[in-house]
Formats: C-alpha cells, structure tokens, sequence
C-alpha cells in the first residue's frame, strides 16, 4: 500500500506508526483478483457476535428525528479506557442508503474492545427511524450532522470524537468537515472507500451488484412514509425508480414545492465543495480496484492529497469497495488501519500538548 500526502510532521509520524503495524505488512489477502467478490461479502456478512445496541432519538430543530445507535458490546460490557481517562467517542456512518453492514457493525465492535464508546448514526427515516418531517437529508447536507455532533460534544465533553464513514456515507462526513472547518469538534476522521465526487459517480452509475441491493434497501425504507412525503414528491414516480440517480432526482430535485435543476443541486451538496476548509486529520482508505468507486484516475482527488496537510490517501493494490478482507478469524485489514490511524493522531495530539507545556 502506499501513502499519499503532503510531507509535514504529522505525516511522518503516521507514516512511521503505520510501520510499525503488522496488519499493513505481508500478503493476507484473499482472492486478491475478485473485487466483486470482496464486495459481496461486504454486504452479506454480519458480525461474528450480534452487537447488543441501545437506540436514542434525537429531535432536531425542526422537529425532524435521527436516530443514534449505542454499541454497548455482545454481552453488554461498557466501554472505558482502563486508564481512568475519557474514552473517546466513535462516530460511525453508514453509506447513503443507511445500510449498516456488518463490516460497519465489527467495526464498532473492535473499537469498543479497544475502550471506544461506538454510536452509530442513522439518518432521517432510516434503519425504522421515525420520519416525522417530510423532509430527507440530501447526499451532502451536513445540518443534520452537525447536530448530532453538537449534542455528543455536549453529552462526552471531555472525551474526543472521531467519526468513521463507509462508502457513499463519506460524502456526508467530507461536507461537513468542509462546512465546519476549525469548528468541527472531531479530532479525526476517516472515510472507507469515499465517494468523492458525487455528482460523477451518480451519473457514472454502478454495477447491478451494488446498485440494485442498495436501491430495494432505499425504496423498502421510503415505502413505509409515501403518505407523509405524498406532499413533497411524486410516490409512484419514487417507488418506480430504476436507479439511484433516478431516485435521487425524484427526491430532492422534481419536488412539488421547491423543484430545483440537477446542476444546482449538486452546487450545493458536492462533498468536497469546501475541502479547502477542513482543519483535522482525515484518512481516505481506498482500493485501486474498486469497482463503485469509478476509474482510479477520474474517481480520486490525487492534487487534494498533495496540497492538503489534512488529507491522507491510503491506497491499495487491492480490497473491492468496503471490503478489505484479511485472513483471520473475521478481521478486516480496513479495520486495523482505521485504528491505527486514531492511534497515531492521538499520539501525536499528546506529544504536541507535552510540548506546548504547563503555560497553557
């Protein structure tokens, strides 16, 4: 794998804790040449041991509800550092069509063995969170986020927040760290394999493999509230959607009250449409074979990476989209590289306030 940035001393200490992993090192790849199949697996599996969860809804301003999923362990064993200090709270979001798969799920379940305290985020009218707005969150509208983060910030307030996002998901976590700047409350961030460019990956389309799960998932959750958004959108036109740009058009484009053009929407909810603007570690763990991503050249921002001390691209020969397969007993290279990454920031973030010294 390789590890694309701007040179600077933040880098050179993730490049040398990176090293010193042994998950990054030696050939534990299976089926190296069948990203399909990585991705396949990607969707079916679940997690070795069924998360035992706790929900919480959270109403927004506007009366609308997102609903936050607590991981509190297989067996309901809390979380804590051992150490007597804060554990740090993980933010865990899934892909656009608020799939959790259970890469996602043994995520948090790894970070929590490691004295993280999990939370996964579920946007408006997802996972059977009550819709009680007709109103969705469109693909990089970060209000809703920043939301729920202001309420974590104010429920762990000694604790860091780091957010983790998988997939399509990560145009959601991109704008709002773009969004937000220096005023994003998380310490860092990472996204598995991001969709950076929305508006080209929607109109590139993707394999019938991926696509179609996603959009039955979609339109299964959307069908329990056709009365509610009957007065925002044409149902029947929503339920008879062929593909996820379709759907995404139907949704938040040819709207009865507020229609808006296909190019303005995308002005407004680019993920990287403020990338200038983002002030903490992020990690963008991708695979050159990806088959959703799109094209390695067209589908990956690589002068972001040069010009931003922000932004690390972690980039593999292999590993599908979300997939990252390791051989072992249900690990995910992914996984370790992730938490290697927060490791190393927390390092660092601590050898910068050692130095700064007792006049702070």
């Amino acid at each position: 794998c390789r590890l694309l940035c701007k040179p600077s001393a933040l880098a050179q200490h993730l490049i040398r804790s990176l090293r010193q992993s042994s998950v990054l090192w030696g050939d534990h790849w299976p089926w190296p040449r069948w990203p399909q199949l990585q991705m396949l697996q990607q969707l079916l599996q679940l997690p070795g041991q069924e998360p035992v969860v706790a929900r919480e809804l959270l109403q927004l301003r506007d009366a609308g509800l997102v609903a936050l999923d607590w991981l509190v362990g297989p067996q309901g064993a809390r979380s804590g550092n051992g150490e007597g200090g804060p554990s740090a709270v993980l933010l865990l979001i899934p892909n656009a069509a608020g799939k959790v798969t259970g890469e996602l799920l043994q995520l948090g379940l790894r970070a929590l063995e490691r004295g993280s305290i999990p939370v996964i985020f579920n946007r408006r009218g997802h996972n059977g969170c009550p819709l009680t707005t007709p109103q969705l969150q469109p693909f990089g509208d970060p209000g809703d986020l920043r939301e729920v983060v202001a309420y974590l910030c104010c429920r762990h307030p000694t604790a860091p927040l780091l957010a983790v996002s998988e997939g399509s998901g990560s145009g959601l976590l991109l704008a709002y760290l773009g969004e937000s700047g220096s005023s994003s409350c998380l310490a860092a961030a990472a996204c598995i394999s991001p969709v950076f460019r929305g508006r080209d990956w929607f109109e590139a389309g993707m394999p019938w493999l991926y696509e179609w799960p996603l959009l039955l998932h979609l339109k299964r959750g959307l069908s329990r509230y056709t009365g509610s958004l009957a007065k925002m959108v044409d149902g029947d036109r929503l339920l008879g959607s062929h593909s996820l740009r379709e759907l995404e058009e139907t949704l938040f484009c040819q709207t009865k009250r507020h229609p808006t053009s296909w190019e303005a929407y995308w002005e407004r909810n680019e993920p990287l449409r403020d990338a200038d603007e983002v002030a903490v570690p992020v990690l963008c763990l991708c695979s050159a074979d990806d088959p959703v991503r799109g094209p390695l050249a067209h589908s990956l921002p690589l002068e972001l990476f040069h010009s931003s001390p922000y932004f690390f691209l972690l980039l593999t020969p292999h590993g599908g989209h979300c997939g990252f397969p390791w051989q072992g007993a249900g690990h995910c290279w992914g996984h370790e590289a992730v938490l290697q990454f927060f490791k190393a920031m927390a390092e660092f973030l601590r050898a910068e306030e050692w130095m700064k010294g007792p006049s702070r």
